[in-house]
C-alpha cells in the first residue's frame, strides 16, 4: 500500500496541484512539547524542484511551524485526496524560514503572487516521498477557498498586522521564538 519515492515525480506533481488543501506537521524537540499541524489553502504551495518546496504563509493565530524550523529543521507536508481516486502523499524534509530580509527572499518569492497577510516563506528540501492508500478519508466536493484570511489581512494593514504578530506570532506554545517577522 504504502510507496516510497526518491523524489516528486511527475506523476505527484500533478496530483499535489490538484488539491485545494494541505496539511503542515511540525515539532520541538522537547518531549513534552506540543505537535503542531496546520492545514493551509489559498493556491499558497509550489514546487521548486523534485526535492524542493515551498509554501507562502500568511499572518496567523500562531507560528507555530517557523519556531520548530528555527529549532531543529523538521517538517512533514500532507496531500490527501478527497476527491475521486484515494491516495494521501507526505513530503518529509528539512525546512527553513524565509523572511523579506533574507537574500534569498527575492527568488524564491517570485513563485508566488503577493498575498495581504504574508509574514514568511517556508521552504523544504525533501528527502523521503511517501504516498498512502488514503481508503478511509471520506470523499468531499470543494465549493472554493475561504477569503477570511485575506480580508481580515487587508483590514488589518501593514500597521496593524506587525502589531499583531508582535502580540500573537513572537513566542511559540512552547516558548521557542521564530525568526522576526
Amino acid at each position: 500500500m504504502a510507496k516510497v519515492f526518491s523524489a516528486i515525480t511527475p506523476d505527484l506533481k500533478r496530483f499535489i496541484a490538484k488539491q485545494h488543501l494541505f496539511f503542515v506537521a511540525s515539532a520541538p524537540l522537547a518531549a513534552g512539547g506540543h505537535i503542531n499541524v496546520s492545514p493551509k489553502g489559498l493556491e499558497t504551495f509550489r514546487i521548486l524542484s523534485p526535492h524542493q518546496v515551498a509554501y507562502l504563509d500568511l499572518t496567523g493565530s500562531g507560528n507555530e511551524t517557523a519556531a520548530h524550523l528555527s529549532e531543529n529543521s523538521r517538517i512533514t507536508l500532507m496531500f490527501c485526496s478527497f476527491e475521486a481516486k484515494p491516495c494521501i502523499l507526505r513530503l518529509y524534509g528539512i525546512g527553513r524560514v524565509l523572511v523579506p530580509q533574507d537574500a534569498d527572499w527575492p527568488s524564491v518569492m517570485a513563485h508566488f503572487d503577493p498575498k495581504p497577510g504574508m509574514r514568511q516563506i517556508i521552504w523544504a528540501e525533501i528527502h523521503r516521498v511517501q504516498t498512502s492508500c488514503g481508503f478511509g478519508v471520506p470523499l468531499f466536493h470543494y465549493q472554493g477557498q475561504r477569503e477570511t484570511l485575506i480580508d481580515w489581512a487587508d483590514q488589518k494593514g501593514d500597521a496593524g498586522l506587525k502589531t499583531y504578530r508582535r502580540r500573537k506570532n513572537a513566542v511559540s506554545i512552547d516558548g521557542l521564538v521564530p525568526p522576526a517577522v
